[in-house]
């Protein structure tokens, strides 16, 4: 049997290139009687598939009627039928049992919940974000009021405890409240273990983030995320909605986006189940009160490495020096790190989720060059009162006339690496008796010494008036 296309090229051989059967068949790889089949044909009728007779029909009926009264298996319906006289096989059996069987669907009861009653949580993923010259997977934290299906929505990069809260915090301060339950799925920072006939063990960081706000935890069944479905139906919306199609240029905007979204469209929709919109449902909701804001920061104890560093998430941020080799309690925000020394805050940052980053504040290594400048000038002290016997005095007379000693010092101690050390001793011990204390002098008189002046020639004096005439320069005193 050939196609449609086989066939027009068969016509286009003959009427067009004007080829033989036989050239036609060596052509397109056909039998020559195929070739000659349809060239007789005007148009292309292909051939109706004629449905055979099968040993299973008699029975089919009696199949049909087995699989509504109880859903056996094709075993049995195939034992049975052998007893009503089928001799065929068990294969076509199976096959057309898996065929007509009705298919099984699971019940689900319709939940139901008065205003403020609840709310729904769910975390959300949607493939990566760029952050500087990072990529980062992009997660983003659903809750959606249960009666009146207000949604708040926020994207961010990880999904670790102080992420979970704060948007929690985030998300009751956009509603203006807190239903009295919110229902979660059991991932780790809700619910640490979870088994069946038994009552959940509950993360005690939620648990206490929960008693602050006075909310209670309905964890759904285990394998039961149906029982959460307002917020299941609210992530899918979100990917299909927004996240489709939309061009991801950074975290920041991406937050702007999401925020006007919720506002225009997310929570100004007509709603498939209620048939009006959030944001008409919302007054009525009966929300607790706001207390005071809970801190939502995970703390982590963590040694400062010899760089005076800690380390998160692959980048590393400078704490003051002195704390080098210490441990710390460190409180680990969403936007911003806190480093603590017995409750005492030495240390705050602005969280990145870039990789390989190093952040140090200038005020942080101070007291390390201090400490190593203050050995720097004890060396060089050190090396001074060597250069010769009054060394000690000739510091202290220093310390009395002039405002920075040590500058002093460290030019004189330059000196000797330039000039011999006997000669700086020599020009020291002279300053030392003239009383001139200063690096300046010190320079001038090794100088004026390493200075070659010219040997002076004899005068030819050839009259006595050629005495008369002799012209001295005034000296140069600009040295002295």
């Amino acid at each position: 049997m050939i196609n449609y296309e086989t066939f027009c090229r068969i016509k286009h051989l003959q009427n067009h290139a004007g080829l033989t059967k036989s050239q036609i068949a060596a052509n397109l790889s056909l039998d020559i009687r195929t070739v000659e089949k349809w060239l007789q044909e005007e148009h292309f009728q292909p051939r109706q598939k004629q449905n055979r007779a099968s040993k299973l029909d008699p029975f089919k009926k009696y199949i049909l009627q087995q699989l509504e009264k109880y859903p056996y298996s094709a075993s049995q319906i195939f034992q049975q039928i052998r007893e009503e006289g089928f001799d065929g096989g068990y294969t076509i059996v199976k096959e057309y049992v898996r065929k007509v069987r009705p298919a099984r669907k699971q019940a689900y009861l319709k939940l139901t919940f008065a205003p403020g009653e609840c709310a729904q949580v769910d975390w959300g993923s949607y493939g990566t974000i760029t952050i500087g010259e990072t990529r980062r997977r992009l997660s983003f934290f659903v809750m959606v009021l249960c009666y009146s299906r207000l949604m708040y929505l926020e994207f961010t990069v990880s999904q670790t405890m102080e992420h979970w809260l704060s948007c929690h915090q985030n998300a009751f301060r956009f509603f203006g409240g807190i239903p009295q339950k919110i229902m979660i799925d059991n991932l780790k920072s809700a619910v640490l273990k979870r088994a069946v006939g038994q009552d959940p063990v509950f993360n005690p960081r939620y648990l206490d983030f929960a008693k602050h706000y006075g909310f209670s935890i309905v964890p759904c069944g285990v394998a039961k995320g149906n029982e959460k479905g307002r917020v299941e139906s609210g992530v899918g919306y979100i990917k299909k909605n927004l996240l489709a199609g939309l061009q991801l240029s950074s975290l920041e905007a991406l937050q702007t986006t999401g925020r006007i979204w919720l506002k225009d469209i997310a929570n100004q929709r007509i709603h498939g189940a209620t048939r009006k919109q959030p944001t008409e449902l919302f007054p009525l909701e009966h929300l607790n009160p706001l207390p005071p804001e809970y801190d939502c920061a995970r703390i982590s104890r963590m040694r400062v490495s010899s760089q005076f560093r800690i380390s998160l998430d692959g980048n590393r941020y400078s704490v003051p020096a002195e704390y080098a080799g210490l441990q710390l309690d460190v409180k680990i925000y969403p936007d911003r790190i806190c480093a603590y020394d017995q409750g005492k805050l030495i240390a705050r940052h602005r969280r990145s989720y870039e990789r390989n980053r190093d952040y140090e504040q200038p005020e942080h290594p101070k007291a390390l060059l201090a400490q190593r400048r203050r050995a720097r000038d004890q060396q060089l002290l050190k090396r001074f009162l060597t250069l010769f016997p009054n060394a000690e005095e000739y510091y202290h007379e220093l310390e009395n006339r002039r405002l920075n000693p040590l500058e002093h010092i460290r030019r004189i101690v330059a000196l000797s690496e330039i000039y011999d050390n006997d000669e700086v001793a020599r020009a020291l011990m002279d300053t030392f008796e003239l009383k001139a204390f200063s690096s300046e002098y010190i320079a001038n008189l090794l100088e004026q010494r390493a200075r070659k002046m010219p040997e002076p020639g004899a005068l030819q004096l050839v009259r006595n008036q050629d005495m008369l005439d002799i012209e001295l320069p005034e000296p140069d005193l600009n040295s002295y």
